[in-house]
């Protein structure tokens, strides 16, 4: 069981809108991930600001929490052996034009906003992140 980790992915509002989670949930199914965890659910702005406050400081951050607010997403916890690596892997570069073939980025991301997901970038903020969303 080493290296069984567990990361968040969000499957963001473009992608809900577009009705897209069953197959973002199966490609990450295909991929050897078991999702522990789901819900939809809208959050506040002033949630997006808590969970997005690493990037405070950088130009980018109003327009990102406007947009994770912005409608319904999709909150799962993914678990498979290297989990966090794995995931982004999966999910390709932030801007679709960059992300590799064949990831979900590159398939359905519209902008590098609006990029369909959202995965953990480390096991530490995986940790984090899943307790944003679920609380026990």
């Amino acid at each position: 069981m080493s290296n069984i980790e567990q990361t968040l992915s969000i499957i963001k509002p473009d992608a809900v809108e577009r009705n897209l989670e069953g197959e973002i949930k199966e490609i990450f199914k295909n991929n050897g991930f078991e999702i522990l965890k789901e819900k939809k659910i809208q959050i506040e702005k002033s949630e997006a600001e808590n969970f997005y406050r690493v990037h405070e400081t950088k130009p980018f951050y109003n327009d990102l929490c406007d947009y994770l607010s912005s409608g319904p997403i999709v909150v799962m916890v993914l678990e498979k052996k290297n989990a966090v690596k794995a995931n982004r892997e999966l999910m390709g570069a932030t801007n679709p034009k960059d992300a590799e073939n064949g990831t979900i980025r590159k398939k359905y991301g519209i902008s590098i906003d609006k990029n369909s997901v959202h995965g953990s970038d480390s096991a530490d903020n995986a940790k984090i992140e899943i307790d944003f969303f679920f609380k026990d």
